[in-house]
């Protein structure tokens, strides 16, 4: 566990910061973008999760938050220095813990007929957010991948992410009450 005693080092004020080898590249390195759109994401996440009281949808995000920090961990490290510097790295049960969640949310749901805007309750529409923002993780990581190698499970666990937080708001808004807000194609 790392033991931070000072938050600030001026060490960026270069416009370069460190990776977890201590290689030093510029703050908008493709694995900089990657790691720090799954930082935003998770920090949405933790917002939605302020919101949600004593749903389920708490204990799954405060797993997931969990998750993301192991993801944050894989991408700071490039592969080729994991054998050296070990770090926790998102897996394949992380993958798979997430369809068992949608799966169990989506017994509760009806099947969709059109698109459904973010919308709803507030967690809904935050959790619809926080997906959007894990679509942008993705992005930033597969243009990593198209330049380096990551974890096996990085992108597989991003883009189930963002299926169970699109889940989850519409799971939100039954548990709340509130209908799905549909596209209207003709508005």
């Amino acid at each position: 566990m790392p033991r931070i005693t000072k938050v600030y080092t001026r060490t960026g004020d270069d416009g370069r910061t460190a990776l977890g080898t201590g290689a030093r590249v510029e703050k908008d390195d493709l694995r900089v973008e990657a790691y720090g759109a799954v930082d935003e994401l998770n920090s949405m996440v933790g917002r939605v999760r302020s919101e949600l009281g004593d749903s389920p949808t708490a204990g799954a995000l405060a797993r997931i938050q969990n998750e993301l920090f192991h993801l944050g961990s894989d991408l700071c490290v490039p592969e080729a220095d994991k054998a050296r510097l070990p770090v926790p790295t998102v897996r394949e049960e992380h993958v798979r813990s997430l369809e068992a969640w949608i799966d169990a949310m989506q017994g509760d749901l009806e099947p969709l007929a059109n698109f459904v805007l973010p919308a709803g309750t507030p967690a809904a529409a935050g959790l619809h957010l926080a997906r959007a923002i894990c679509r942008r993780a993705e992005r930033r990581t597969v243009a990593l991948v198209r330049k380096e190698a990551v974890g096996r499970w990085v992108v597989p666990y991003l883009n189930r992410l963002s299926d169970a937080l699109f889940v989850a708001a519409r799971w939100e808004n039954l548990r709340a009450g509130r209908a799905d807000v549909l596209w209207d194609s003709r508005a």
